[in-house]
């Protein structure tokens, strides 16, 4: 047992000596800026933003040339060479192309807001409960201590013929179950801080510790106004109506992508002299200007018409869709906010004095010999109990908060860790 505690001291000291730690604030800033899956959907964003840039394009004029040989060589009927250059004219096509590519990129803005305020929350989670991996470590190590401490009481009074045997056995044994837990929750606790610095996007940083302290939060807030500022603001929700827009957007697009192109050309051309004696005549320049209409045919179906337009009515119907689950979530997310903080106002800290009042009575009474070894390891398991049921209830309270602000779709908040 000896050597499996210096060991997990000896590791302990050798990853603080190696590693760092991190404040909430630290580290929210650090997975803002390191963390992978973020910088590739920011990169959603660029494509949207080319997009823009492209739909712009316009189609680009061509440039003919063109010789004639009247069998010159032969007949002496002259020779001729000619220049054109046309330009496709479409209505209203790039606008409309423009117009959708706008949609999108606030779609796609919108969704990289989105994807931002549930990264912030689950690091805030997670930072959490890295806080309560910590305090359930430190709370399992004193009890260990503690243990150990009384263990090594009871062999001097076994020495001195004030107990019986079977009590050290009980004190070891407890002692050895103390010592594990504690090992247990030294393990939990590393595992959360690898979390950490998975979600910052620095897997190999070796994080060694968290600063602050889980606290009650008891702000209170109206539901009905939570709701409509979700419903209305949440980013998911605002990426569902630029998402329509764009649909809509799509309908017109489709209907002036369907209209005929027109052609606009012009033309020059020189003519050499012909010198045939039956048909002679001079050398000359001539002009020419075109316009190309197609026959636009192809319009009679309209099933690619309405093809979009039900897309655009798919969409409108997404977003009362999204609406109606984000109500949902406000409030399942308010109801458990609420029962959380009630919680921490039920659960008084005069609890935590007055189980730490009675293990150290029952302690004294024992070491006196007027109460059983038994009367003392239950205490002791109720004030476990108490300190680690409180350190929950305070996690449980700071989660159903966080899920609150990302169910409301705000990433600006405070812990006061």
């Amino acid at each position: 047992m000896n050597k499996t505690v210096f060991f997990i001291l000896a590791l302990a000291l050798g990853l603080t000596a190696a590693g760092q730690s991190y404040t909430f604030v630290d580290y929210q800033e650090a997975v803002l800026r390191g963390n992978l899956d973020l910088a590739a959907e920011r990169l959603n964003v660029d494509v949207a933003q080319a997009d823009v840039s492209a739909a712009k394009i316009k189609q680009d004029p061509s440039v003919s040339v063109g010789y004639d040989n009247n069998s010159d060589w032969a007949i002496a009927m002259g020779q001729a060479c000619s220049v054109e250059i046309s330009k496709p004219i479409s209505l209203g096509k790039v606008s409309a192309r423009s117009q959708v590519a706008r949609h999108m990129l606030g779609a796609s803005e919108a969704s990289l807001l989105h994807y931002l305020n549930n990264l912030k929350a689950d690091a805030s989670l997670a930072f959490l409960d890295a806080l309560l991996a910590r305090d359930k470590a430190e709370l399992t190590k004193q009890t260990y201590d503690y243990m150990r401490t009384l263990y090594e009481g009871d062999c001097l009074r076994l020495e001195k013929g004030d107990i019986s045997p079977l009590d050290v056995m009980q004190s070891q044994l407890e002692t050895v179950l103390a010592q594990q837990e504690w090992q247990a929750a030294v393990t939990d606790y590393a595992n959360a801080r690898l979390v950490l610095d998975n979600l910052a996007g620095q897997p190999a940083r070796g994080t060694v510790s968290v600063e602050g302290q889980l606290s009650a939060i008891t702000q209170v807030f109206d539901l009905p106004t939570l709701v409509s500022q979700a419903v209305s603001n949440r980013p998911d929700v605002v990426a569902a109506l630029r998402e329509s827009d764009a649909s809509e957007s799509q309908v017109v697009l489709t209907r002036r992508e369907r209209m005929p192109d027109f052609e606009l050309s012009a033309a020059v051309g020189y003519n050499t002299r012909v010198r045939n004696e039956e048909a002679p005549a001079p050398q000359f320049v001539g002009y020419s200007v075109g316009l190309s209409v197609p026959l636009p045919l192809s319009t009679f179906n309209r099933a690619e018409v309405r093809s979009s337009a039900l897309q655009a009515q798919q969409a409108q119907i997404h977003v009362q869709s999204v609406q109606a689950a984000v109500r949902t979530e406000v409030m399942q997310a308010y109801n458990s906010y609420e029962a959380a903080r009630l919680r921490v106002e039920d659960y008084s800290s005069l609890l935590l004095s007055q189980s730490q009042q009675v293990l150290d009575g029952k302690l004294y009474a024992y070491r006196r010999g007027e109460t059983s070894l038994l009367d003392l390891l239950n205490a002791q398991h109720t004030y476990n109990q108490v300190r680690q049921a409180y350190a929950e209830i305070l996690h449980d309270c700071m989660s159903a908060y966080v899920e609150l602000m990302r169910a409301c779709g705000i990433s600006d908040y405070t812990l006061g860790i």
